[in-house]
């Protein structure tokens, strides 16, 4: 495996949870795999999860770790081509990128949208000169688009708590005081299309996802009929992605509180599991209540990143 950005990149899902399980077992199976190599992972953007969780399986595999973060303690880098550098930023991406690669064997690449420009965005420019220029395997940490590790961590979540064999799966808006990515929800609907789920998203009209992601998964407009039965509620905050309404892309469409998961909500559901990839604003996404429930799953969640992170990082190191 060369790159992750996508579930397809992963191959067959029922053979990567197996894989994912097996590794929860024993952690330190494939330490061999990463000895003598060296993974190198770019932050563009804060972290706590992924840097954390990443770092523990390349540990797990053997690997060396070398973080950078790009806005700390390193040059000011230029990623868009046809400038004139005479600002702040001291290197272009385009040199900085073959010399990363020329000092590890892997990168882990964590860069936002920018909410801006959506075509710049969903062309996946910073990630797409890492995989063009370093080299190297590359995978994303989360990209303007995509979050594959979290989304496969939450499948394997849904799987190790599923009750029936084809769990109902609710992607559900909630309300933000920030314009957020939609990278989370993209791929969390990308994952639960290719897995064996039901799946439905439910939003305000103005926050239809992309079709690559969500392609003829159900929508449902209105929150509680699609809550109704639902095995696992899984909550996020996404900005307009513009499908519908392109000039307000990146923008704050709707506050309404009445779209936050609380217990009212929660009780038309079939006892679900309440989900979310956290950091979570209590009170805007879900109520303590729900999130403090039996039924919570955010830190079971969080903690499979380790595991999502592992599969990846052997299965690019087996392709060395």
């Amino acid at each position: 495996m060369k790159t992750f950005l996508y579930a397809n990149d992963l191959g067959d899902l029922n053979r990567a949870l197996a894989e994912a399980a097996e590794i929860k077992r024993e952690r330190y199976k494939y330490e061999h795999l990463g000895r003598h190599r060296t993974v190198l992972l770019i932050f563009f953007n804060n972290s706590l999860r992924t840097r954390l969780s990443t770092q523990k399986a390349a540990r797990n595999l053997g690997l060396d770790v070398v973080v950078l973060d790009v806005n700390q303690g390193a040059w000011k880098l230029e990623t868009e081509r046809g400038v004139i550098m005479d600002g702040d930023k001291s290197e272009h991406l385009l040199e900085a990128v073959p010399v990363m690669g020329a000092y590890c064997d892997l990168i882990g690449v964590r860069t936002f949208a920018g909410l801006s420009d959506r075509r710049a965005d969903y062309e996946e420019r910073i990630l797409r000169q890492f995989i063009e220029h370093s080299g190297r395997p590359v995978f994303s940490m989360e990209s303007a688009t995509a979050h594959p590790l979290q989304a496969f961590a939450d499948l394997i979540t849904i799987e190790e708590h599923k009750r029936t064999a084809r769990p109902k799966v609710v992607l559900t808006w909630a309300p933000h005081p920030r314009a957020l990515p939609q990278a989370v929800p993209d791929s969390f609907a990308e994952w639960m299309r290719a897995a064996d789920v039901e799946l439905v998203v439910t939003h305000p009209h103005g926050y239809e996802l992309d079709p690559l992601f969500v392609g003829d998964a159900r929508v449902e407009y209105d929150q509680m009929k699609a809550l109704e039965g639902a095995d696992f509620v899984y909550a996020k905050n996404w900005s307009c992605p513009g499908v519908t309404c392109p000039d307000d892309y990146g923008k704050i469409l709707s506050t309404d509180r009445s779209w936050t998961i609380d217990a009212a909500h929660m009780a038309v559901t079939n006892d679900a599991a309440f989900m979310h990839c956290l950091p979570v604003r209590r009170g805007m996404i879900v109520t303590d209540d729900v999130i403090e429930s039996p039924r919570s799953l955010v830190i079971p969640e969080a903690a499979n990143r380790e595991i999502s992170a592992t599969v990846v990082l052997k299965r690019m190191l087996e392709s060395l």
